[in-house]
């Protein structure tokens, strides 16, 4: 296998969880943070701090930041997109110009495009017509912003075909706090970060209505169940579900405070409405943008998901969660198969 050298680094998008990766960058590699707003850019390059997203965290004095997205990405040989689905086609298309059709491009991004029903990582091949197709993939796993930037112990996952490739990433991105693998399952590494934030306003609806644990576990399992078998339906390989990628990112996006996702799933079952929860917040909750997109994705494909049907009609039929928890408990009896073909 063929090293490859990695000599810059371009992170497209200044949130929490970019502005984490590219800090970790930073420390292995020459590496430079697109903010898409150039105070944004000047306050990270002066503070070494993002204020907005992360404050109080200091960030490497190493990492440069930019206004401009084609100085970000120019002679990068890994470029990784922090974009959110439903403005990630649009950022990569002002990028296309300048991005060399060798380099490895990395998603961020746990979602679904709506409309095109398309991976993000289908959705750089597409706009990225001419891109080796092996040095397109994901970055994925049990993955809390702030935690990570903060030095707390952590694992990850690096999903590309070349294995040359995903191996150099790998080193990246490997720090003493944070471990990185390497999966060549980019699909089921993909379909496992787009769904888990589904099911995870469906286990702070339940924390929100004041369910206990018996039934966020009932939740979280059956949930993985639902992901896994549209995954494989898909192409995904079933053991990915089983690792970072999808039971361990599942478990800290459903169980954590700092949950985006599980916070609007919070406030939803205390009664509140999606746009009142939506309005006081800076960052985005992927899940409220891709529910509609992967329920469409599962009807396609005729795969059965109860739990995200549950998630989508509480988003966007504003309907009330407590009438329709009956309408899951009383689902026709059945054995827990194996095989993810039944719910």
């Amino acid at each position: 296998m063929n090293q490859i050298a990695i000599r810059r680094v371009a992170v497209v998008g200044a949130g929490s969880w970019g502005t984490a990766v590219a800090a970790i960058a930073a420390h292995n590699a020459p590496t430079v943070l697109w903010a898409r707003r150039a105070a944004l850019a000047a306050t990270i390059g002066e503070r070494h701090e993002n204020p907005e997203y992360l404050p109080g965290i200091a960030l490497p004095a190493a990492l440069e930041a930019t206004a401009s997205l084609g100085d970000a990405v120019r002679d990068a040989d890994v470029v990784v997109m922090g974009v959110p689905s439903h403005g990630f086609r649009a950022v990569l298309e002002d990028a296309r110009a300048d991005i060399a059709n060798d380099a490895i491009v990395l998603s961020l991004s746990k979602g679904v495009e709506q409309g095109t029903l398309l991976r993000m990582s289908q959705v750089i091949a597409e706009v990225l017509v001419e891109h080796d197709r092996a040095r397109i993939g994901v970055l994925t796993g049990p993955n809390l912003a702030r935690e990570v930037a903060i030095g707390q112990p952590a694992a990850t996952v690096v999903a590309l075909p070349d294995a040359a490739a995903a191996a150099a990433v790998q080193q990246v991105f490997i720090t003493p706090t944070f471990r990185v693998y390497t999966n060549p399952d980019v699909v089921g590494c993909e379909i496992a970060g787009a769904l888990k934030n589904v099911i995870a306003i469906g286990v702070g609806i339940a924390h929100g209505l004041g369910y206990g644990d018996n039934a966020k576990a009932a939740l979280i399992t059956r949930g993985l169940a639902e992901l896994a078998r549209l995954g494989v339906t898909l192409g995904g390989d079933p053991l990915t579900f089983a690792g970072l990628a999808g039971m361990g990112d599942l478990i800290a996006t459903c169980s954590s405070p700092q949950s985006r996702n599980r916070s609007v799933g919070v406030a939803l079952g205390q009664g509140r409405t999606l746009e009142e929860i939506t309005a006081e917040m800076n960052m985005v909750a992927e899940g409220v943008k891709s529910t509609v997109a992967v329920l469409e994705l599962a009807r396609r494909e005729g795969v059965e998901m109860p739990l995200a049907e549950f998630v989508g009609q509480v988003l966007y039929e504003h309907a009330n969660p407590a009438d329709h928890v009956a309408d899951l408990m009383g689902r026709a009896a059945k054995p827990e198969l194996h095989g993810m073909r039944e719910s």
